[in-house]
């Protein structure tokens, strides 16, 4: 159970964590003070195998759509990916990402629209940066070398995924952890350091929640999620901000799924977020609008 005793002493175990500054979030030529007021990603699926059904876009058009109509809702960015993580999904080759991405990349871009590529494939992210795409949702560590040069070449942010394998769909529940963060703040260290010397300037870390930990209990792996959540905090000595993307646990929420993202945000909200990325973007703006206005 959550309550405030265990808060109290997750604070109190790591109180040195717990105010260090982070740098703000880069999007394009915009820069975001996450402290001050939380960032917030959408999600648009072009893969009919993920399985978050509302976010996924059936055509071109559709894609295009959702994206505006989240940037209209609040999303400062919105990230696009053609391939589902799902390791029983089919898989799309670099080709075929290109030809589904590239357009809807470029046509919300020419509508102001911030967007962010998912990919671990060095020529869909290239393709996808030179047609707009401002940030790099990097779910893969194989390429790092590569995806670092590309962005570094084009301005564009990455948030670095906690993937140990060469991509999400790689993970098999081994990389579970009971205290993952020792781990993390050792990766996540030395990728931020390569980044930086191949020259890319805007950083943002995400412990990879949404991937692997497919621990046969699937109330396990909330709790687990939970726990990495609020302690996210941890991270902030890394100096840059902490991306989530929010859990929404069938197995707890059943038929009202769809208000678990809320939910979650507000323990990644204790645990120091900065950035969101949610396929439920208005109400998720809506939770962090009342927590900042609320008061203990």
């Amino acid at each position: 159970m959550i309550d405030l005793r265990g808060l109290a002493r997750l604070a109190a175990e790591h109180a040195d964590d717990l105010d260090l500054p982070v740098e703000p979030l880069r999007v394009g030529d915009r820069e975001i003070d996450t402290d001050a007021r939380p960032a917030i990603m959408g999600v648009v699926n072009l893969s009919r195998d993920s399985s978050y059904r509302e976010s996924v876009a059936t055509s071109h058009d559709t894609a295009v759509r959702k994206g505006r109509v989240q940037a209209a809702q609040g999303a400062d960015l919105v990230d696009v990916g053609a391939e589902s993580s799902n390791g029983t999904s089919a898989r799309v080759d670099a080709e075929g990402q290109v030809a589904t991405l590239v357009p809807v990349v470029r046509a919300l871009a020419e509508a102001g629209v911030a967007v962010s590529v998912e990919s671990y494939e060095p020529p869909v992210v290239a393709a996808c940066l030179e047609a707009g795409a401002t940030v790099l949702n990097l779910t893969g560590s194989a390429e790092d070398a590569a995806m670092f040069d590309l962005a570094a070449a084009h301005g564009a942010s990455v948030v670095l995924c906690h993937i140990l394998g060469t991509h999400a769909r790689d993970l098999d529940g081994s990389d579970v952890d009971p205290d993952p963060f020792p781990a993390m703040l050792d990766s996540f260290a030395r990728r931020i350091d390569d980044a930086r010397s191949r020259g890319v300037r805007g950083v943002a870390i995400d412990p990879g929640l949404g991937f692997g930990f497919r621990l046969g209990d699937q109330r396990a792996r909330v709790r687990h999620q939970s726990s990495v959540l609020l302690a996210s905090f941890r991270l902030r000595r890394l100096g840059v901000p902490v991306c989530h993307s929010l859990p929404h646990s069938f197995e707890l929420f059943e038929d009202q799924f769809r208000t678990a993202e809320g939910m979650f945000a507000v323990l990644a909200h204790l645990g120091g977020t900065g950035l969101y990325r949610t396929h439920e973007v208005p109400q998720v703006v809506a939770v962090l609008d009342a927590l900042r206005e609320l008061e203990v």
